[in-house]
């Protein structure tokens, strides 16, 4: 039976960047277990399965826009220097939570100044091209 709406379905996969490096697979552990349609997954990745059947195996190259979105410039701001506690370490690629009023967020340092540092709040795969390796491991 073709993969539909509502079905749960158990997938093992591999994703990798444009120039072929692996940002993340299934292989070493449980395939990835969801209910298609429920928006829990990237657009592209449901958009993928989405028909196929049991034993499938297919590659699909997903566009940022049916992944995790363009790069947001608003996301990408600076703060001053002495705002960072002296613990964290000041280093590009530096993960880091945030918290104010509204909640957490999560940013990276992406670069480091005598004065001031910047940090981007998009999603670490945004802006990305991916190509996913599914393989449709059961459907119930």
């Amino acid at each position: 039976m073709p993969i539909k709406k509502g079905d749960t379905v158990q997938a093992h996969y591999t994703g990798t960047l444009e120039d072929g490096t692996v940002f993340d697979t299934s292989r070493e552990r449980e395939p990835l277990k969801f209910v298609m349609g429920k928006g829990t997954l990237i657009p592209g990745f449901e958009q993928a399965v989405e028909g196929r059947e049991p034993g499938e195996t297919i590659t699909v190259t997903i566009p940022s826009s049916e992944a995790y979105g363009d790069i947001d410039p608003e996301l990408v701001f600076t703060v001053p220097r002495a705002q960072v506690p002296d613990h964290i370490p000041l280093e590009v690629g530096t993960p880091l939570q945030l918290s104010n009023e509204q909640g957490q967020m999560d940013v990276t340092i992406t670069e480091v100044g005598a004065d001031e540092i910047t940090l981007d709040a998009n999603h670490p795969l945004a802006g990305k091209t991916l190509t996913f390796e599914i393989e449709i491991v059961s459907v119930k």
